[in-house]
């Protein structure tokens, strides 16, 4: 079977930076499930999985666009303090947050904290980068009707709304 739209695909990776350093891998823990053509891995890896099969191996660079896109400096803001949630804790800079906008909650990255105000970057903390994958491609499997339904893939006991 080969890895086209709507399959549930299991894969192994190791994800390095443009200067080789592992930024992840699935390696020594559990492997990867997505629902290919579903968005749920970035555009440029499932486009050089597209037509795999089992055991296939594959290594691709990806430019920024293709991967978690260019960076944005529109996407760093000044926030006041009370708009954000840090898990009860104060807000310091290097801090993971999470802040109110327009779209919803969003994850954000404090990168200064001044007065009643921190300084956020909304930008995914690989944006701008290139990325290189080495992937195995360890299962393929038509998505369930639910999977489809939910856009990703469930794992063992999972069929949460």
């Amino acid at each position: 079977m080969q890895i086209t739209d709507q399959k549930a695909v299991t894969i192994h990776y190791t994800l390095k930076d443009g200067e080789g350093t592992v930024v992840d891998t699935s390696r020594g823990r559990e492997p990867l499930s997505y629902l290919h053509g579903g968005g749920n891995i970035v555009p440029g890896l499932e486009k050089a999985l597209g037509g795999k099969e089992v055991g296939d191996t594959i290594q691709v660079t990806l430019a920024p666009e293709e991967g978690y896109g260019v960076r944005d400096e529109g996407n760093v803001r000044n926030v006041p303090l009370r708009k954000i949630s840090v898990d009860g804790k104060k807000v310091t800079a290097g801090s993971t947050c999470q802040i109110r906008t327009a779209d919803g909650a969003q994850m954000a990255l404090v990168t200064a904290v001044k007065g009643d105000y921190a300084t956020v970057d909304l930008n995914h903390p690989l944006a701008g980068m290139r990325l290189d994958f080495e992937v195995e491609v360890m299962s393929i499997r038509d998505a369930t009707p639910e999977e489809l339904t939910h856009g990703h893939v469930h794992g063992p006991g999972d069929h949460h709304g």
